[in-house]
């Protein structure tokens, strides 16, 4: 076991947690600033795209972090055909679920549907249907998009753990997705059910 992948184990998660959501609706002119500034600088954070490009006048780092875009940023496809992003991330994986509910995170990891939902039940619906993974890293703006016209039917909130969801801790926890504390957001569409499931990480728990 590597010296990383120890410590995604090992660390107080929840107690970090909470201290970086303590920073992040902290209203302290330098910490709040501070913040923002690390994280422009270091994920190369484009401003130019926000709705508020100045970086002072946001008044604390979560405001900065779930920012708005100006009109036109992201335009969507106006093919009525087309499954849009949900997220502005990048997809981290693709691809087809098993009969079985298997859906596969990284290269000798997977989980079923039912234990990312919470819910064997909800699960069989989704079995021979297709997911995505979409990562969002720090330089992405924070906000969620429907990626198909649908109607909300249920939220479920399920406990669990805060892992990292970067790269090492994907290939290196099994079950990483079922194992984080999430939000599954279940919804009725014309094409049948969705469920869009927004998962927590070390240091970012709410949605």
């Amino acid at each position: 076991m590597s010296l990383i992948t120890a410590l995604t184990w090992a660390l107080p998660h929840r107690l970090l947690s909470s201290i970086a959501r303590s920073a992040a609706y902290s209203e302290s002119p330098w910490l709040k600033q501070k913040l923002i500034d690390t994280v422009t600088r270091r994920f190369n954070v484009d401003l130019d795209e926000a709705a508020e490009p100045d970086p002072t006048a946001y008044p604390t780092f979560n405001a900065f972090f779930t920012r708005a875009l100006k009109p036109g940023a992201r335009v969507p496809d106006p093919d009525p055909r087309a499954i849009l992003m949900p997220a502005d991330g990048h997809i981290s994986q693709l691809g087809p679920i098993g009969e079985d509910g298997r859906i596969f995170q990284a290269k000798g990891h997977g989980f079923t549907a039912a234990e990312l939902l919470g819910d064997a039940e909800a699960a069989r619906v989704f079995a021979g249907g297709s997911f995505a993974t979409v990562y969002l890293s720090p330089r992405d703006y924070h906000r969620v998009h429907m990626p198909w016209t649908g109607v909300l039917r249920e939220t479920v909130h399920v406990p669990g753990r805060l892992f990292s969801v970067g790269t090492a801790a994907v290939r290196s926890v099994p079950r990483l997705f079922a194992r984080n504390e999430r939000l599954v957001c279940h919804f009725d569409t014309d094409f049948g059910p969705m469920a869009s499931v927004m998962v927590g990480a070390l240091l970012v728990s709410g949605v």
